[in-house]
């Protein structure tokens, strides 16, 4: 008979860590439309828990009115932000009161709030938080409330603890990251916070600093990672693994070096427990460190050399000393072997171990060749695979060890994967060329298995929500239609296992997929200084009303099939050229698609001085599943400048456009009528620095006249003005000194005539 189960639910099944790593995650300055991307991301590297502070005084919208559903501005859904981590069974370390650097008065209320109003805010927080507290089934695991709080103590109120102590803050962009963020673990109690890890773009008016716009992390806006979060993600691969364990370890002291001491910057701390140890070794100079580590072997009591260790300058490493093989360390599953049985030592960073079907997989972080020994009970039949090619290993037979070499993982993160047959199982089960899964559709996922007897007693495990059919495809053959949620996200991952007699036999961890990905190639970006832009939602672009224009959109078949899609594009008092067709895509390729656009007759009356020319249109894509994307057209007339207002970042602040056919010069009613873009369309080169220019305090009145901005604050008023590529500022008082020099990017120059103290004059050519 066979049987489908769900799998657990991460905060069911998991008890909590014995050590904590979280990422910082500033929701609120970070655009709404991007949260799903990067707490994906997070999760998928290995992060566990995203810590975040909540700004009073962002989220308090009046006297006593509180927004925390989005309804005042995208970046204020914490209720959705809650419900996110839920879905991804990461967990959450809030710091609903602490002041927020950065965030404007600190994130807290000005004039400084009363007792009343303090309770007030409170009881809101206690609403949104403490139904989403772990002790309820939620992903809120920590509540880190200042001690000496006069309504409360740590924790109180919230029904959740507080994050273990001591706390370490760590910047990932800090230049010696990995070997910091080693020592902090090497106390194996406490926690890590790293910060610094996302962009953090503020919303309009929400910077302390009023010239701050965009802070770089070492992920931007666009998902391009920076080098700098390699030794996050190294940390993150290790403590995925290892910090169940660390409840039990203990530091113990290692025996000295035969020279006496190591080389000067290098440090070494040793971990130990009955079932899992570890050496944490660290390199700051400028040498490699190759030699021998004498080092304390739990088991035996004796000192163990690690021969011909490498450790290369700015490297950490932490090697797995005496770990046990069964479900006691690191590897859960593994409950066919012995208690002696364990790996004696690595020359490379341990990060996971896997048993099925007779084979012991270990996957290392190896930035140089290193080797593996096993303690066994018997020889293990082998083969060996070590980064997927056939290896030799060595057996001791007197002393039961087997010597397994690593080879050097590729960079960034050096990961590579080895596995050695232990035995021939009696019993197995696959799948059977497995790699994704396709969101919201149904997906053929083959098995096989060693035996019809053990394939009728066989069950596929399932996560929660998705469903499975069986066919028998042979005796020892079934094929699973597997249904996946259409509420999935894109990118996470989905384990399934399969089980007979209580024993699991196989697994797979599939990525998941929307049906396709679609891009707008010629939509409009957001730009914060000369490399970082932010695709406006929904995607805009430019249409000249008469002539019409070229829209191309790439269709990315996410399946493992060949698709046909039928796209259909519409708006109102707009003619599309097709105004439908299907095209045929390769299974996991990419097509693109044109349609020409044109304004009907008559629609082009609409475009007023006083219209901001913006038009809605969608393009629906058919296939099993539907896709129905909504999009935007710019109705830009040719030779004409267009004024037009749009949230553009998403922080529920419109901004404020004006846009030719050649430049676009973008500009913020809050901070003092920010501006923030000028740039040259066709080669998308933007001329402002990442925080603009003509920052100052407060928010300004905006109105639009034809190709005129008009800037009103308490003691000036600013006009702008855009002819061409040519933009024209001028003020009633002085326009601040030195807010934009002149400067040339590829081909294009920008040119500045200040004409008088209140005057500028600024043209692209």
């Amino acid at each position: 008979m066979l049987l489908l189960a769900a799998a657990a639910p991460l905060f069911a099944a998991e008890p909590q860590p014995g050590y904590v790593q979280a990422v910082e995650f500033s929701y609120y300055l970070y655009p709404r439309t991007l949260w799903e991307r990067e707490l994906v991301w997070l999760k998928n590297i290995g992060v566990q828990t995203v810590e975040f502070g909540i700004p009073w005084n962002f989220h308090e919208i009046g006297a006593g009115e509180f927004d925390f559903t989005g309804r005042t501005s995208p970046r204020r859904d914490l209720m959705a932000f809650i419900r996110l981590l839920r879905r991804l069974e990461l967990r959450a370390w809030v710091r609903p009161l602490q002041p927020i650097p950065g965030f404007i008065n600190n994130g807290l209320p000005t004039p400084p709030a009363d007792a009343v109003r303090e309770r007030a805010w409170l009881k809101q927080l206690e609403q949104v938080i403490a139904p989403q507290t772990a002790s309820h089934g939620g992903p809120i695991a920590w509540v880190e409330i200042p001690a000496g709080f006069h309504l409360g103590s740590p924790g109180a109120g919230f029904d959740a603890p507080a994050p273990p102590a001591p706390v370490t803050t760590l910047s990932a962009s800090h230049p010696e990251a990995l070997a910091r963020s080693r020592e902090a673990i090497a106390r194996a109690r406490g926690s890590l916070l790293w910060t610094g890890v996302e962009d953090a773009l503020y919303p309009a008016g929400w910077a302390a600093n009023p010239t701050t716009l965009l802070s770089k992390g070492a992920v931007g806006l666009s998902g391009d990672e920076h080098a700098t979060t390699n030794a996050l993600r190294r940390d993150a691969a290790l403590l995925r693994s290892w910090a169940r364990v660390f409840a039990d370890l203990h530091p113990a002291a290692m025996p000295k070096p035969a020279a006496g001491k190591l080389p000067e910057g290098v440090t070494a701390a040793e971990l130990v427990s009955p079932a899992a140890s570890a050496v944490s070794i660290a390199n700051s100079g400028a040498k490699a460190f190759h030699d021998d580590l004498r080092v304390f072997e739990p088991l035996s009591k004796r000192v163990l050399a690690i021969p011909a260790l490498w450790v290369g300058p700015g490297e950490s490493l932490w090697l797995p000393i005496g770990l046990s093989l069964g479900p006691e360390g690191l590897c859960r599953d593994c409950t066919n072997f012995a208690p002696a049985e364990h790996i004696v030592y690595a020359t490379a960073e341990l990060l996971s171990i896997e048993f099925e079907n007779g084979i012991l997989a270990m996957e290392f972080a190896a930035p140089e060749p290193a080797e593996v020994v096993l303690q066994l009970a018997r020889k293990p039949v082998g083969p060996f695979l070590a980064a997927g090619r056939p290896r030799e290993f060595d057996w001791d037979t007197q002393n039961l060890r087997a010597r397994l070499k690593i080879p050097a993982g590729r960079p960034p993160d050096s990961h590579v994967r080895i596995g050695i047959a232990i035995e021939a199982p009696e019993t197995s089960a696959f799948f059977n060329d497995a790699k994704r899964l396709v969101i919201g559709r149904k997906n053929t996922v083959s098995t096989m298995y060693s035996s019809e007897d053990v394939a009728k007693r066989s069950r596929l495990r399932l996560p929660e929500g998705f469903t499975a059919m069986p066919t028998v495809k042979s005796p020892n053959e079934i094929d699973y239609e597997v249904s996946v949620p259409a509420d999935a996200l894109h990118g996470d991952y989905a384990n399934l296992a399969l089980e007979a007699d209580g024993l699991r036999l196989g697994r797979a961890r599939l990525q998941l997929f929307r049906p396709a990905s679609i891009r707008l190639m010629q939509g409009m970006q957001l730009h914060f200084g000369p490399d970082t832009e932010l695709t406006p939602e929904p995607p805009t672009v430019p249409v000249e009303p008469k002539g019409g224009a070229n829209l191309e959109f790439s269709i990315r078949n996410n399946s493992p099939g060949i698709q046909t899609y039928h796209v259909e594009a519409s708006g109102a008092g707009m003619e599309f050229l097709p105004h439908e067709t299907d095209i045929s895509i390769g299974a996991m390729d990419e097509r693109r698609v044109e349609f020409r656009v044109f304004v009907k007759d008559g629609a082009t009356d609409a475009v007023k001085e006083s219209d901001t020319g913006l038009r809605d249109f969608h393009l629906r894509v058919t296939t099993d599943a539907d896709l129905d994307l909504p999009m935007r057209a710019l109705l830009l007339p040719r030779g004409r400048t267009v004024a037009w207002t749009a949230d553009l970042d998403g922080d529920g602040y419109p901004e404020w456009i004006l846009e030719s056919p050649k430049a676009r010069a973008i500009f913020s009613a809050q901070d003092g009528g920010r501006w923030m873009e000028f740039t040259w369309k066709d080669t998308n080169d933007n001329f402002l620095p990442e925080g603009g220019a003509l920052a100052a305090p407060g928010p300004v009145e905006v109105h639009a006249n034809g190709d005129t901005l008009s800037f009103q604050a308490k003691n000036w008023k600013r006009t702008v003005s855009l002819s061409g590529s040519v933009l024209t500022i001028e003020q009633t008082s002085p326009l601040p000194a030195g807010s934009l020099a002149p400067g040339k990017r590829g081909n294009t120059t920008l040119t500045i005539d200040h004409a008088s103290p209140t005057r500028a004059v600024y043209t692209l050519n």
